[in-house]
């Protein structure tokens, strides 16, 4: 491949880590440097690993996921954004907890790098190297993100309960994307 070729997908690959970005970016209000940097991070280092994985291990795992690699995403997707539009109608007198603890970030981190696993089998077959194009991907990821992330707050003026509806449909949305 080459190198715009890989821009390129590393793109189409960092999108759905822009749009779970910006998601997230809409509800959440405490810390944002610092949770913008956790999920871009997060974003990025699974953005890169996913491929390599897929790349080192193209002919067992991409046989074993390729058929069945949308539906897990759309399982993630779904669940994810069911209970924020869920959480968006509880009343409670606590503030509602963001997606950003560990175990949300990992779940995001995967349900967005399902792809990548294909895509680094396709280097493999394609015979390109894995570490530039490793690179490319997890650093376009994480800029991706941190761009979906801080432009939601331009949305943010807006009452939370909306937002996180929006966040959860979002996330509902890219689940069925998913599927097709």
């Amino acid at each position: 491949m080459s190198f715009i070729e890989i821009i390129l997908l590393a793109i189409a690959l960092g999108v759905d880590c822009c749009v779970v970005s910006f998601s997230q970016g809409l509800i959440i209000n405490e810390e944002r440097e610092l949770n913008s940097l956790k999920l871009a991070v997060t974003m990025g280092i699974f953005q890169a690993l996913m491929p390599a994985i897929g790349y080192l291990f193209a002919f067992l795992i991409f046989g074993l996921v390729k058929d069945f690699s949308h539906l897990l995403v759309f399982v993630i997707f779904l669940i994810l954004g069911i209970n924020f539009i869920t959480e968006a109608f509880m009343v409670d007198t606590e503030e509602k907890n963001s997606c950003i603890d560990f175990k949300c970030l990992m779940m995001l981190g995967l349900a967005t790098s399902i792809d990548a696993l294909g895509a680094g089998a396709s280097l493999s077959f394609s015979e390109t190297s894995l570490f530039g194009p490793m690179l490319v991907i997890g650093a376009v990821s994480f800029v991706m993100s941190i761009f979906g992330f801080w432009f939601s707050a331009f949305f943010q003026k807006l009452p939370s309960k909306v937002m996180e509806i929006c966040g959860g449909v979002i996330l509902v949305g890219l689940a069925v994307k998913s599927l097709f």
